[in-house]
């Protein structure tokens, strides 16, 4: 009995901590506008909540800067930064079907970055899973 209490108690608490971690999206659809002043915003959000779950979709020309060798006049090359991102738990997804009406293969991009068959698609698929959506 004490057993079954203990597991259910650990149960619990673990359900606990789960929900109490952010779950947020951030989309980037234009990398001049929007890259240096969303990696900007998702550091300073992994610095005030470290265990939110931040994951960065994106299409169109917003997968530019996860391009290699790619960089900002101001903010030097983007690589570092996204790699700093992902060290701490940041994931970072190229739509594929940008890459198809762009004519883009999936090496010209950084390593860190990951893939997802659709940006818009998963950027739905994230908010009705509950996250919150950020468009920077």
């Amino acid at each position: 009995m004490v057993k079954k209490l203990i597991a259910a108690a650990l149960l619990a608490g673990a359900t606990l901590a789960a929900q109490g971690q952010d779950l947020v999206v951030y989309h980037i659809d234009n990398a001049q506008a929007q890259a240096v002043k969303g990696l900007r915003n998702i550091r300073n959000h992994m610095d005030v909540d470290p265990t939110a779950k931040v994951t960065v979709v994106t299409h169109a020309n917003g997968v530019d800067f996860l391009m290699e060798g790619a960089k900002d006049e101001k903010a030097g090359e983007f690589a570092p930064l996204v790699s700093a991102l992902v060290a701490r738990g940041v994931k970072f997804e190229i739509c594929e079907i940008t890459l198809k009406n762009r004519n883009l293969k999936k090496e010209q991009f950084v390593q860190d970055a990951g893939f997802t068959p659709s940006g818009v698609v998963r950027l739905a698929k994230l908010q009705k899973e509950g996250a919150a959506y950020i468009k920077p």
